[in-house]
């Protein structure tokens, strides 16, 4: 009979399946895993610390490459902090469009979930599906601020600029021709709201593609039911936000239970999991998607309804318009001013959270008066759901481990911060 030896082995940094430069240390009995060392730290770019050295305004694009596929959101959960420091709201129409594409992010981040936790495990195809989705909703991006990911949209006080009233067309090439462009040219005739709506009728349909590929899928299944099981008391211990404790059977969202922004007025539903393992959590992500499809369609209708102001008014703190900037001295010397001192924020210290697409993402900053933040500490979802990774992973194959992985959705960026 073979001997089954223990040994330790190290899962990453460079594996593919690690998401990141993340270094688990494996003490294996045979293919059975004993304990999970998840080792951080191979990508720390100290940005609470830049933060800190630099004035308020000048580190939103420094969120962006937080976790990088929820980039409008972590601009949010940062400005907000800013803006209940200054104690300013934005205008009804800024906070509608927060609204919009907090939840264009949302379903931007559970399509790369979606598609690399299925490559992960086996499933080819659903990758292909969920980036062709993800393209549209790039273009949204890089219509609002030029930017397809690092979009530096969001700015205490409102956002960066309205929506603009035409999207930006194909052209012909040598791999699209005139017919084939105009094709792909049908859905973008109109403003960026057309566009947006366009997607949201027709998104359903595309999860429920999703869906036949995966959800009663046997390999799929055999892959994520019982795997990682997490109990709701536990998860409530671990720290757990976000889809991990909602897939846990946890009703818990800040947009229903601490309302900002205008959630208070959208109609929606949290879905929850009854299990806890990663097949639950897989299902809640993609309801997910059908919810913010349903919450972008309501932005739609009101911003539609409803012109007006994106930005305060006060240029002390938001910038002049481009005009006046160039025809007014004094909106010359504003501009100047914000952009290179910034502005002084009183003295206080607050905590600002939003419901992220991976969870809770807290921003606690502390101003002793001066133009710079005096510290700023930020609560990623993903670096605590990371160190549940030994719980979740005892007992389990090694093959097991990348599941687990997959299901936590972390990415490096937020967790080494």
């Amino acid at each position: 009979m073979t001997e089954i030896r223990n040994y330790t082995m190290n899962f990453g940094p460079q594996h593919p399946a690690a998401h990141g430069v993340l270094r688990l240390v494996l003490e294996m009995d045979g293919e059975v895993v004993q304990r999970v060392d998840p080792h951080i730290g191979l990508l720390h770019r100290a940005t609470e610390k830049l933060a800190e050295t630099k004035p308020y305004n000048h580190s939103i694009g420094y969120m962006d490459r937080l976790d990088y596929l929820s980039m409008m959101c972590n601009e949010h959960g940062y400005v907000r902090a800013i803006e209940k420091l200054l104690g300013v709201e934005p205008p009804i129409r800024a906070q509608y469009i927060r609204v919009l594409f907090d939840e264009i992010t949302r379903i931007l981040n559970h399509l790369v979930f979606l598609g690399t936790h299925g490559l992960d495990i086996g499933a080819m195809t659903v990758f292909l599906y969920t980036f062709r989705e993800r393209e549209d909703l790039l273009d949204c991006y890089e219509a609002v601020s030029g930017a397809r990911m690092h979009a530096n949209y969001y700015r205490p006080g409102g956002v960066y600029r309205d929506l603009p009233d035409r999207m930006p067309l194909n052209e012909p090439s040598k791999w699209h021709g005139e017919k084939a462009t105009a094709k792909r040219n049908a859905n973008r005739l109109g403003s960026l709201l057309d566009f947006i709506e366009d997607f949201a009728e027709r998104f359903p349909g595309c999860v429920d593609d999703y869906e036949t590929l995966l959800t009663d899928n046997r390999i799929w299944k055999q892959r994520t039911v019982g795997i990682g099981v997490v109990s709701p008391e536990r998860a409530l211990q671990l720290g757990f936000t976000g889809p991990m404790l909602r897939g846990s059977g946890v009703e818990w969202d800040l947009r229903k239970k601490q309302p900002y922004e205008v959630y208070d007025r959208m109609n929606f539903d949290i879905p929850v999991g009854a299990n806890g393992d990663s097949y639950d959590r897989y299902l809640v992500r993609v309801e997910e998607m059908r919810q913010s499809a349903r919450i972008i369609k309501q932005c739609i209708r009101w911003l539609r309804d409803n012109p007006g102001t994106v930005m305060l008014g006060d240029h002390k703190i938001t910038p002049p318009s481009r005009e006046e900037m160039k025809e007014d001295m004094e909106s010359l010397i504003h501009h100047f001013k914000l952009f290179s001192e910034g502005y002084s924020v009183p003295e206080g210290e607050v905590y600002a959270a939003i419901e992220a697409p991976k969870g809770e993402f807290g921003v606690y900053m502390i101003s002793d008066g001066a133009n710079k933040p005096y510290r700023v500490k930020i609560r990623p979802p993903a670096f605590v759901h990371l160190s549940s990774m030994d719980e979740m992973c005892r007992g389990h194959m090694l093959a097991d481990v990348v599941a687990v992985i997959g299901t936590l959705d972390i990415v490096f960026g937020e967790v080494d911060r």
